[in-house]
């Protein structure tokens, strides 16, 4: 299935063209990754002249290799993926360039069914955790990765440490609800449609969304190596106005409904479609959630794609709370350099997509306290439940 405008974008022609059209884009099997699924299902590369091929990868570890090796030339990932590359935590060293945020919410929680069963039966989760009989194990998808981080954020803001009081393990997405099912985790923290999964199989319980730990937060990119962006700039523009114009038709209801049949082919997640096309439509059923969960943003006429500097902020504040980042750097400057403002500005003011002034937002998470995108240090260091030194 295949779709090309009549419209000629207006970056084809003399020097603006692309300089390398044909671009590997990978992804990892998640419901979000729908914008570069119907990106490629549609083929709203055709009109600004590139040629968009589908590389899906095991895990984000192999996202980020192959990012580095030059295999794929950018990605759907994780925001705090691109930001751990950027500094070399735990793993290669690159400058790295976030073209556009895919999307916001959509991420979860989901306990065992016996803590699950606890949580509700003394609504503490630190009394719920002291009935286990070994020390709490939760998995999440990357170390410097958004999973890990609303999983810390949750657990600190329900007065649980989770870098004494827990273990920490990474698996990729699809394997989770079989390590729950096994008995080998408590829960874990991914995307969807693992949690559906989980709940689908009676191996877990959804109990938080990460809405609810952040409302509107920001989740996915469209990542590349900041040499990528600056060799090929005009590539560079193209992939992100074809990104644009997916995450705009994924607004309607009935677009979605479409891409959920996308989205589960063997290709793409090779999950149940009656398991994505719910929760990408904002339809959790009967899980526990104490709030209801904001739903997975794509679009919302640009507000979720511009590259905020303060999203990129929160990131690397994060790593300084959990003693990932211990000598004093110029974040903002971090931020500045990675997050490609001016290019998506070009890019969206080009499809007519409204673009915000200011670079930063300010929002207030599930413990009260206020993030407006300044003093990352500063707030960092604010939290009662942080790493030492």
């Amino acid at each position: 299935m295949s779709f090309s405008s009549s419209h000629a974008s207006p970056w084809l022609a003399g020097s603006d063209a692309p300089e390398k059209t044909q671009l590997k884009l990978g992804f990892v099997p998640l419901t979000d990754c729908a914008p570069v699924v119907v990106a490629k299902m549609r083929d709203f590369g055709r009109r600004h002249g590139i040629e968009i091929e589908l590389c899906r990868q095991p895990s984000w570890a192999a996202v980020r290799d192959k990012l580095l090796s030059g295999e794929i030339d950018a990605a759907h990932t994780l925001y705090g993926l691109v930001y751990g590359v950027q500094l070399g935590i735990g793993g290669p060293q690159a400058d790295m360039a976030v073209l556009m945020t895919l999307s916001q919410n959509g991420q979860a929680i989901t306990l065992s069914n016996q803590l699950a069963a606890s949580l509700r039966g003394v609504g503490n989760l630190r009394q719920a955790l002291e009935c286990e009989p070994r020390k709490p194990v939760f998995a999440q998808t990357f170390p410097t990765g958004t999973h890990a981080l609303w999983l810390y954020y949750w657990l600190a803001a329900q007065d649980v440490h989770p870098l004494k009081e827990v273990r920490s393990v990474v698996i990729p997405p699809p394997q989770m609800s079989d390590a729950l099912a096994r008995g080998e985790l408590d829960g874990f923290c991914a995307g969807e449609p693992w949690h559906a999964v989980a709940e689908a199989r009676k191996v877990g319980q959804t109990v938080v969304s990460s809405s609810e730990i952040w409302p509107d937060h920001p989740e996915k990119v469209l990542a590349c190596r900041r040499d990528f962006a600056a060799l090929y700039p005009n590539s560079a523009r193209a992939l992100t106005m074809a990104v644009l114009e997916a995450c705009q038709w994924l607004e309607s209801a009935e677009h979605r409904r479409e891409a959920a049949a996308w989205l589960s082919t063997d290709s793409i997640t090779g999950a149940p479609v009656d398991l994505i096309a719910p929760r990408l439509l904002g339809d959790y059923g009967g899980s526990p959630l104490r709030q209801p969960p904001r739903p997975l943003r794509f679009f919302a006429d640009g507000a979720v794609n511009f590259p905020y500097l303060s999203d990129g902020l929160w990131f690397l504040s994060q790593y300084r709370r959990w003693g990932l980042l211990r000598e004093a750097q110029d974040l903002a400057g971090i931020a500045a350099a990675v997050n490609q403002t001016a290019l998506y500005r070009e890019a969206a003011s080009a499809l007519g997509i409204p673009v915000p002034e200011q670079v930063t937002r300010s929002s207030v998470l599930i413990d009260g306290l206020s993030w407006r995108g300044e003093a990352a240090e500063a707030y960092a260091d604010s939290f009662a439940i942080r790493a030492v030194g």
